[in-house]
C-alpha cells in the first residue's frame, strides 16, 4: 500500500460509496438538532437516529458521510497519552432498509484491498460469536481463512443501547506487526496490546430489544458503518498515533514553532503540545458550527478546551496570544473538505482571540487569589482547599474549576468537592426558580396529547376558521367538557400560530353559540397546537364545532416585527460581513429582538448604516413572496437557513425583494412597506461573540417618538427652559456650575481630612516601634475611608491605621501600614483579614494597603478593639 494523505483518504471513501449509489451528505453540525440526549455529536450515526428508528424519512436509502465528532469523556487524558483526542472524523456508509450484510462486507473488503491497496493478509475480521451468517460471508464469499476470523462475545461485537434497534457487529482489524504486539502466541484481535488496530465497524441492526433482553427480528434491517478517519490515516501513513497524521502533525509542528520547543524531547512539553494541538482543532470546528464560549452546556465545553489550550501554551513558555495563529493552520488543513471554515474564518478567529484575551485577564486575577489559598493551606499543613473559597473563585472571578483542580493537583492539594458541588447545585436551583414554568402546560397535559393527530395550520391564509374540538386539557389531564376557568383546547385545524421560530403564539377568541373562550396564548408540540384559554361564557365539549378567530391587529404587529428581523439580518450581513448568522430571535406585538454572531459592539456609525438600510428597503415597498419548495431549490435561490436547524423535504422560503431570502415558518407582511418604519432601541452583548439588537416597527415607532417627546418636554420644564431645543445650552451651563461646586466641596473635604488626620495622629497609641490609629468612621463611603487611610500612610511612615465604616447592615475595613511600620513586621493584609473574621467576614491584600468586609455590623466595635492584639505578635 502507498502513503496517502488524510484529505485524500476521506475523498476516496466518499467517492467509493457514491459509486455504490450512496447519496453523499455533508457533515451534520456538531450541535445536535432536536436531540437532548447529546451535548455534541459524537458518532457518524448520531445525527441520523431518526432515520434508523423510522421517525423521519431519509433523503435516500443509501447514504455516506464523513461526520465531524467531539468526545469529551476522556478530556483529562488528552495529551497524557498519544491515543486520546477530543476531535475526530467518522467515515460512514448507511443503509436504511436497503442492503444488508452481504453488500456491507463485500464493499468494506473491496475498498480496503482494492482502493487503498491494503494487503488482504493484514486484515482480520471479527464477528459476533452467534452470527454464523457473517462468519460464512467472510470465510466463503470473501475467502478469509477461518483462523483469521475472530469470534467475540456480546461485550465486544453486539451493539445495543437499552431498548430499541440493535444487532451484531463485524469489525475489521489491521495487523500492524509483531513490534506492536505483546509476544503472546494467542495474540489476535481482542487482545489489549497495540498490534491489531480496529479500523472498520459494521453494525448489522437486525433486532429490536424490548428492554428486557427479548429480541425480535426487525422488519427493516439497517447498516451503520463507522470508521475513524484519523485511525485509518495512521495505517496508510505508517505512523503510531493521530498526532503523527499529516494534517494534525502540521498543527503540532506549528505549536512547536511558536513555543520554540521540539516534540519528543521532553515528556511534560509533549503533553502540553498534544493538548494545544487537539484542542485548537476542536475549538475551530465547534465555533464554525455555532458554539459560543459560555459557562453552560456545550459552550462550557468550548470554553474549557480553549482555556486548557491557552494554559498549556503558558506552560510551554508562550507569553503572548497565539491560538488564532494556530486556528489559521487548522483552517488551512481542512478548508477543502469544510469550505465553511473559510467563509467563517474572520468570525472564528475573533471568537478565539476574544476568549484567549478574556482568559488572560481571568487567569491573572484568579491565579493571585488561588496562590493565596495554596499558600495558606501549605502553611497550615492542609491538603484540602475550602469548597466555598473555590466556588467564590469560580462564581465571582470566573476562574474555571477544572483549571483550579489541575493547579492544585500539581501541589498535591485537592478541593472540598462536596461543598463545592452543593454550592453549584444551589446556584443552578436559583436559576431554575428564576426561570419558572415556561412551558405553559402541565405534565398531565403532555400525557393527554399522545395519540392525537397533528393540527392543520391554516393561519397563513386565514384569520378565522371553523374547527372541531378534539380534546380539552386541564392540569389534571383530559376532560370531556368544561364550563369555567383556564384550560387548553386542541382543534383539528386552526388559524392560531403556535409559538415557534422565535415568534410568540397568537391570541384571540374561540366561540360557538354555546360558549366563548379567550385564547391567551398558543403553543405547539409535535405538531399538535395547544390553545391556552380562559372561559368567559358557556361551556364546550369534545366534538363541538367552534369558530377560531385570531386577534388580527395583534397578528399584524407581530408580522411587522418578524419581517423586520429578516430585513435586519440582511442589513447586518451587508454592513458587517457574511460571518453574521442568526443566534436566536424573539418577536411579539410590541418589539423584535434579534441575536446574531459578531465579535464586537457595533459602532454608532454601523448602527446608523444598518438602520438606514432596513428602512430603505421598507420604504421601497418591495414584494414579500412566500414559496413552499424543496431544500435544494431553496439553496439555489440563496435562502439562508437557521443555523443547526434540520429541515424536512418541503421548506417555506420567504423572499423580500432581492434583499433577503430566508427559510422561515413564521408569519410575514406581503410587502415591506407594511412594516412602516424600523427603529433600533438597543444593541448589547448576550455572550462572547453574540450580540443582540432590539427594535420596534410601525406604530411602535410612533409610540417611541411620543414617549421621547414627552420626556424632552418634562426635562425642559424641570430645567426651566422654554422648549427642548434649549436643553443642550442649559445642560452645559449646569455642568459648569456643578464643576465649580465640586471644586469647592473637594477643597473643604481636603481641609477637613487634614484636620482629622492631625487629630488621629495626636491620639495614636504607641505599640512597640509603631503608632497605631484605630477609628470607627460611621457611615463614611469607601472612597472617603481610603482617602483618609492613604493620607495617613503617605505622611507617617511609622503609622499603622485601621478604619471601620458602616454600609447598611454590612461593614467595611481599610488597613494601611507606612514603610517603617512594614519594616517592623506590620502587614495590612493579614491584620485586616483577622479582624474581619470577628465580624463574620473576610478579605486581605498587600502589606501596605488592604480592605475587608464584615457581615455583622454589631461586631464593628469588637473587631476594632482586637486590632492591637492582632498587631502586637507581628512586630519585631
Amino acid at each position: 500500500m502507498q502513503w496517502m494523505g488524510l484529505n485524500e483518504i476521506r475523498e476516496k471513501y466518499l467517492s467509493f460509496f457514491e459509486s455504490k449509489e450512496h447519496l453523499r451528505l455533508p457533515s451534520f453540525s456538531l450541535v445536535p438538532h432536536n436531540d437532548k440526549s447529546l451535548l455534541l455529536i459524537n458518532s457518524g450515526m448520531a445525527p441520523m437516529k431518526k432515520y434508523f428508528t423510522g421517525e423521519e424519512e431519509p433523503p435516500r436509502k443509501r447514504v455516506t458521510t464523513c461526520q465531524k465528532c467531539i468526545r469529551t469523556p476522556d478530556l483529562d487524558r488528552v495529551g497524557h497519552t498519544a491515543r486520546h483526542g477530543t476531535y475526530f472524523e467518522m467515515l460512514g456508509n448507511f443503509s436504511f432498509g436497503d442492503y444488508f450484510k452481504k453488500e456491507a462486507i463485500t464493499w468494506a473488503w473491496e475498498f480496503l484491498t482494492e482502493w487503498l491497496e491494503i494487503p488482504g493478509e493484514l486484515l482480520w475480521p471479527s464477528v459476533y460469536e452467534e452470527d454464523d451468517e457473517a462468519f460464512e460471508l467472510w470465510n466463503k464469499m470473501i475467502g478469509v481463512p477461518a483462523e483469521r476470523i475472530t469470534k467475540l462475545g456480546k461485550a465486544d461485537n453486539f451493539w445495543e443501547h437499552g431498548s430499541g434497534p440493535c444487532g451484531p457487529c463485524s469489525e475489521i482489524y489491521v495487523d500492524r506487526g509483531e513490534k506492536y504486539g505483546c509476544g503472546s502466541p494467542d495474540c489476535r484481535p481482542g487482545c489489549d496490546c497495540d498490534r491489531y488496530m480496529e479500523i472498520w465497524n459494521n453494525v448489522f441492526s437486525q433486532f429490536n430489544n424490548d428492554g428486557h433482553n427479548n429480541y425480535t427480528e426487525l422488519q427493516q434491517k439497517n447498516i451503520d458503518t463507522g470508521m475513524g478517519l484519523e485511525r485509518l490515516a495512521c495505517v496508510m501513513q505508517g505512523v503510531d498515533n493521530l498526532f503523527e497524521v499529516d494534517t494534525v502533525r502540521k498543527i503540532l509542528d506549528s505549536v512547536c514553532a511558536i513555543a520554540g520547543k521540539s516534540y519528543g524531547n521532553n515528556q511534560e512539553n509533549d503533553i502540553s503540545i498534544r493538548v494545544v494541538t487537539d484542542h485548537i482543532r476542536s475549538a475551530t470546528f465547534m465555533i464554525s458550527d455555532g458554539v459560543i464560549p459560555s459557562n453552560e452546556g456545550r459552550g462550557y465545553v468550548l470554553r474549557r478546551i480553549l482555556r486548557l489550550a491557552a494554559r498549556h501554551g503558558k506552560l510551554l513558555g508562550i507569553d503572548r496570544a497565539f491560538l488564532p495563529e494556530l486556528c489559521e493552520v487548522v483552517i488551512g488543513e481542512n478548508i477543502g473538505a469544510y469550505p465553511e471554515l473559510g467563509e467563517k474564518r474572520e468570525y472564528i478567529l475573533k471568537v478565539i482571540a476574544m476568549e484567549e484575551d478574556r482568559f488572560a485577564a481571568t487567569i491573572d486575577a484568579g491565579l493571585n487569589l488561588l496562590n493565596e489559598l495554596i499558600a495558606q493551606s501549605l502553611a497550615a499543613n492542609e491538603t484540602v482547599i475550602s469548597g466555598a473559597e473555590v466556588f467564590k473563585l469560580y462564581d465571582t472571578f470566573g476562574f474555571p474549576i477544572d483549571l483550579t483542580r489541575e493547579i492544585l493537583a500539581e501541589k498535591n492539594l485537592t478541593v472540598d468537592e462536596e461543598t463545592f458541588t452543593e454550592l453549584m447545585q444551589q446556584q443552578r436551583q436559583r436559576a431554575r426558580d428564576a426561570r419558572g414554568n415556561i412551558s405553559g402546560w402541565s405534565d398531565a397535559s403532555k400525557t393527554a396529547i399522545e395519540g392525537l393527530p397533528q393540527t392543520a395550520f391554516v393561519g397563513y391564509a386565514q384569520t378565522v376558521a371553523e374547527a372541531k374540538v378534539l380534546a380539552i386539557l386541564t392540569d389534571e389531564g383530559s376532560v370531556d367538557e368544561i364550563g369555567e376557568g383556564e384550560f387548553t383546547l386542541i382543534l383539528d385545524q386552526t388559524p392560531f400560530y403556535g409559538e415557534g421560530g422565535g415568534q410568540v403564539g397568537d391570541s384571540g377568541i374561540i366561540r360557538n353559540d354555546a360558549m366563548t373562550a379567550q385564547v391567551n396564548d398558543t403553543k405547539k408540540t409535535d405538531g399538535v397546537y395547544l390553545h391556552l384559554c380562559t372561559m368567559t361564557d358557556g361551556s364546550v365539549k369534545v366534538g363541538d364545532t367552534v369558530t377560531a378567530e385570531i386577534d388580527d391587529g395583534r397578528r399584524a404587529a407581530i408580522r411587522r416585527n418578524h419581517s423586520s428581523c429578516h430585513l435586519l439580518q440582511a442589513a447586518l450581513r451587508a454592513v458587517l460581513g457574511s460571518h453574521v448568522e442568526q443566534a436566536g430571535s424573539y418577536v411579539d406585538s410590541e418589539r423584535m429582538r434579534f441575536d446574531f454572531t459578531h465579535f464586537a459592539a457595533l459602532t454608532a456609525e454601523e448602527l446608523q448604516q444598518v438602520e438606514l438600510l432596513v428602512n430603505t428597503h421598507i420604504l421601497s415597498g418591495e414584494a414579500v413572496d412566500t414559496v413552499e419548495t424543496d431544500m435544494e431549490t431553496a439553496r439555489k435561490n440563496g435562502a439562508m437557513a437557521l443555523f443547526g436547524e434540520k429541515y424536512g423535504k418541503t421548506v417555506r422560503m420567504v423572499k423580500m425583494g432581492d434583499f433577503s431570502t430566508e427559510l422561515c415558518g413564521g408569519t410575514h407582511v406581503d410587502n415591506t412597506a407594511k412594516v412602516g418604519l424600523f427603529k433600533i432601541l438597543t444593541e448589547t452583548s448576550v455572550a462572547a461573540g453574540v450580540r443582540r439588537i432590539e427594535g420596534v416597527t410601525g406604530s411602535g415607532v410612533l409610540e417611541l417618538l411620543n414617549a421621547k417627546q414627552k420626556l424632552l418636554d418634562e426635562t425642559a420644564g424641570l430645567m426651566k427652559v422654554q422648549n427642548a431645543d434649549d436643553l443642550p445650552r442649559r445642560a452645559a451651563q449646569l455642568q459648569t456650575e456643578l464643576r465649580e461646586v465640586k471644586r469647592e466641596a473637594e477643597s473643604l473635604e481636603g481641609k477637613l481630612a487634614a484636620v482629622r488626620t492631625r487629630s488621629l495622629i495626636e491620639n495614636a497609641e504607641a505599640v512597640g516601634s509603631v503608632r497605631l490609629i484605630v477609628a470607627d468612621l460611621g457611615e463614611a463611603t469607601m472612597d472617603a475611608v481610603r482617602a483618609l487611610a492613604d493620607s495617613v500612610k503617605a505622611d507617617h511612615e511609622d503609622a499603622v491605621a485601621v478604619f471601620g465604616a458602616k454600609n447598611g447592615a454590612k461593614i467595611n475595613f481599610v488597613a494601611v501600614c507606612g514603610k517603617q511600620a512594614m519594616a517592623s513586621g506590620a502587614h495590612a493584609g493579614n491584620l485586616v483579614r483577622e479582624i474581619a473574621k470577628i465580624a463574620g467576614g473576610g478579605g486581605g491584600g498587600r502589606p501596605d494597603s488592604a480592605t475587608a468586609g464584615g457581615k455583622d455590623a454589631a461586631k464593628l466595635k469588637d473587631a476594632l478593639d482586637a486590632v492591637k492584639s492582632v498587631l502586637e505578635p507581628m512586630l519585631h
